[in-house]
């Protein structure tokens, strides 16, 4: 298989199976998460932006791979409770950037001239369209964004296809979902929340674990850059965050 044919597949199967776990402890839907998957994929094939058609989706999955795979790199994924300082701390390396939705909001808080440097490190932004301003302002850039699909998110999905395809030059788009389906033109790289989510792509990509670095990533608070949410459930969602972290080897 070449790369613009590269399926993202799980590392690791628990990553997947977990997943089942997750909708089992909310009494969550398997068939909203399937329809809101199969409704994003359709919207998304049949869209007049010509660089959201399955090969080009492809072609960014690729270009993906090249960027943080074939020139290996340290790779840092920012988590929702992560700090300027930290930003700030790695701008001196050649770090590139994975950010977790909201997140990437943090980079608007740093100097202008870190500011735009943090910004060229950016790869992709890992989202299920909830980060709120830090998502727009990546949309409004044009960073590649891997756009997840799940039972409730329809309207936050939608609303930022909408955005996105309003831009001069629309973003560009791969699209992720978290059924045991195959779906064609989708990814399931395993996760849950957008932060392990975006371990799990990285990984899927061809990223070697010991060039990630985890920054903002806790599981004991709901971090600044957090959607809207509320904390008792969002805290527990941090715990199914942890355990896919676990499974793949990292401590948090």
């Amino acid at each position: 298989m070449n790369h613009t044919e590269r399926e993202l597949l799980a590392v690791d199967e628990r990553v997947l199976l977990i997943q089942d776990e997750v909708r089992q402890f909310f009494s969550w839907s398997l068939e909203e998460d399937l329809e809101s998957a199969v409704a994003l994929c359709s919207i998304i094939d049949n869209s007049e932006v010509e660089s959201w058609s399955q090969s080009r989706r492809a072609q960014t999955v690729a270009n993906l791979h090249r960027r943080l795979v074939l020139r290996p790199t340290d790779v840092a994924i920012l988590g929702a409770a992560i700090s300027v300082e930290e930003v700030k701390k790695i701008l001196p390396s050649n770090t590139l950037i994975i950010a977790a939705d909201g997140a990437i909001g943090v980079l608007n808080e740093l100097a202008e001239s870190d500011s735009d440097r943090a910004w060229s490190r950016i790869a992709c932004l890992v989202s299920d369209a909830d980060g709120g301003e830090g998502t727009i302002a990546a949309v409004k850039r044009g960073v590649p964004i891997i756009l997840h699909a799940h039972g409730d998110n329809q309207a936050a999905w939608s609303s930022l296809v909408e955005l996105a395809a309003s831009q001069r030059t629309p973003p560009p788009l791969v699209l992720t979902h978290q059924t045991p389906d195959t779906i064609r033109g989708m990814h399931n790289p395993g996760g849950f929340t957008d932060g392990d989510r975006a371990v799990c792509f990285a990984l899927s990509l061809g990223v070697k674990r010991e060039n990630i670095a985890l920054l903002g990533t806790r599981t004991d608070i709901v971090g600044e850059w957090s959607g809207v949410t509320d904390v008792e459930t969002k805290l527990v969602k941090l715990q199914w965050m942890s355990k896919v972290l676990q499974y793949l080897g990292f401590l948090v």
